[in-house]
């Protein structure tokens, strides 16, 4: 259980230093982030994937403490104990996971118009 409840936050940090350079280099349909709003021009899909890969990497790097620390306290408390708790762990994951991609799609909207150019 704490080796599929750490698969999230370690994404998340490699990922996310991937992303902070930059992420792909063109513009993809199978790789990267990709938003009707990160893919209208060179400039969005960088600014994206900057943006995105700090908050990414950050995040990733305080859910590895905060997602081992609740499985220490079933460790040798049964199988159901721990399966409870990874459950809970993994769904605050997933949580913290989409709330970043909310975060840059707003900043993509603050920063670029609908056409992809700098306001």
């Amino acid at each position: 259980m704490l080796i599929m409840d750490l698969v999230i936050p370690l994404s998340m940090t490699g990922f996310g230093r991937m992303f902070m350079k930059g992420g792909p280099e063109e513009i993809n349909a199978l790789f990267g982030y990709r938003t009707a709003r990160s893919m209208k021009n060179e400039d969005t899909w960088d600014f994206a994937h900057r943006y995105c890969g700090k908050l990414w990497f950050k995040t990733g790097l305080v859910l590895l403490p905060i997602s081992v620390i609740p499985l220490l306290f079933v460790f040798n408390k049964g199988i159901n104990a721990a399966a409870v708790v990874g459950l809970a762990v993994m769904l605050v994951q997933l949580i913290l996971l989409l709330l970043p991609m909310a975060a840059t799609e707003a900043a993509l909207k603050r920063t670029f118009d609908e056409n992809g150019a700098r306001r």
